[in-house]
């Protein structure tokens, strides 16, 4: 790689916080096993002096659904489930669900039978038909968020059991939207090994890749290492303080978006998986299991939903067709993003057999305008990817 080219990555991060875009950035990328660039820049409260640093904390929500997939990928190692297996043979609570068709006359929701369970499958890949809290547009994503179904406050179980109440907005296996599965699989993660999933998470990934600062909640002897979520920008750059209180256990820790990170901790998840399933000399996976999470397992029909040269995987965006996608990244590559802006990919390039020698990037934001942060996704891919030489 150049490092006078990577300077360009530096210099642009450096812009977007000095033109007040962002408060804060730390972006770290990893090439043939080895940190090639490693930058923090900003302060981790816009009105505040604290500067960002490497070892600083994000909330990185939906990253977390990787290591949530790579803990059901432990499990299917142990035969746990299969891919084809019904999701109701383990949660018989959603054996029955019924399928929101439209609105009747009178305004009630329109509802038919959902024609067989979703698969394991499906679920892993979004094209189960379950619906999520990021939008009360949907009618069925309406009932989600007004009847609180996904609760940091109450144990799993008690998700699944409002969510056996919550009809699906498509049948299983006809489209693909992104959902509440990951949480689900939080739960499974939980019923299948018999330990809470923090639990399981803590001992079967993060303390064998020794990320230190991954957990579902900040101790308070970290907390000054928090960096902000902020909305905004210029002037109007701020704190956005409708966040809970980041250092309290969750009774019910979300598998779809709960985890806090440094960039440091994720790259070394990230390695893990390019090196395929093994860090530092610490196995986790093995290579097939691995494969198969970047292995696109979306089925034709509900493929068409999604956004053109891409797949989904085991809880990754696989990128299918980089053309179609219109991205700079190579085919295979697999990634994906925090709703408050974090984001990661891993470009195994020419190299499929995931030997450790390709690259790795991993971008730690806090704002929550996507307009802004998914622009910043795209230019950091633009100028590490025009740094790589074979």
């Amino acid at each position: 790689m150049s490092t006078e080219r990577l300077s360009r990555l530096d210099a642009a991060m450096k812009r977007l916080v000095d033109d007040k875009q962002v408060a804060g950035l730390v972006t770290l990328a990893t090439r043939h096993g080895k940190i090639v660039n490693f930058n923090a820049v900003g302060k981790l409260d816009a009105g505040k002096a604290d500067v960002v640093q490497k070892d600083s904390i994000f909330r990185i929500y939906s990253m977390t659904k990787p290591v949530t997939g790579v803990a059901m990928m432990l499990l299917y190692e142990e035969g746990k489930w299969q891919l084809n297996d019904p999701l109701a043979r383990y949660i018989p609570e959603l054996a029955k669900l019924k399928v929101y068709t439209g609105k009747n006359e009178d305004g009630s929701p329109k509802l038919e039978d959902a024609q067989r369970s979703m698969t394991m499958r499906e679920l892993m890949t979004h094209t189960g038909g379950l619906g999520y809290v990021l939008s009360a547009n949907n009618p069925v994503d309406k009932m989600i968020i007004e009847r609180n179904v996904l609760n940091a406050n109450a144990p799993l179980q008690t998700m699944i059991d409002g969510l056996a109440k919550v009809p699906l907005l498509a049948q299983p296996g006809t489209r693909w939207s992104y959902s509440i599965a990951v949480d689900v699989q939080g739960y499974l993660v939980e019923k299948f090994s018999g330990k809470p999933f923090a639990e399981f998470a803590r001992t079967r990934i993060f303390e064998p890749l020794g990320m230190k600062d991954t957990a579902f909640y900040v101790p308070k002897e970290k907390l000054a290492r928090l960096a902000q979520v902020h909305t905004g920008s210029g002037a109007g750059l701020a704190v956005d303080p409708n966040r809970p209180d980041p250092s309290v256990a969750p009774l019910g820790p979300s598998g779809g978006g709960g985890l806090f990170s440094t960039a440091m901790d994720y790259a070394r998840f990230c390695e893990m998986l390019l090196q395929g399933g093994q860090f530092n000399g610490v196995r986790v996976l093995a290579p097939r299991s691995v494969e198969m999470m970047r292995t696109n397992h979306v089925n034709p029909e509900p493929l068409k939903t999604m956004a053109p040269g891409t797949g989904w995987g085991m809880d990754f965006q696989v990128v299918t067709d980089a053309a179609a996608a219109g991205d700079s990244v190579s085919k295979g590559t697999f990634s994906w993003f925090g709703i408050a802006g974090t984001w990661f990919w891993i470009d195994p390039v020419k190299d499929l057999a995931f030997v450790g020698k390709d690259l790795a990037f991993v971008g730690m934001v806090q704002h929550q305008s996507l307009a802004t942060t998914r622009a910043i996704h795209a230019l950091s891919r633009s100028l590490v990817n025009q740094a790589v030489f074979e």
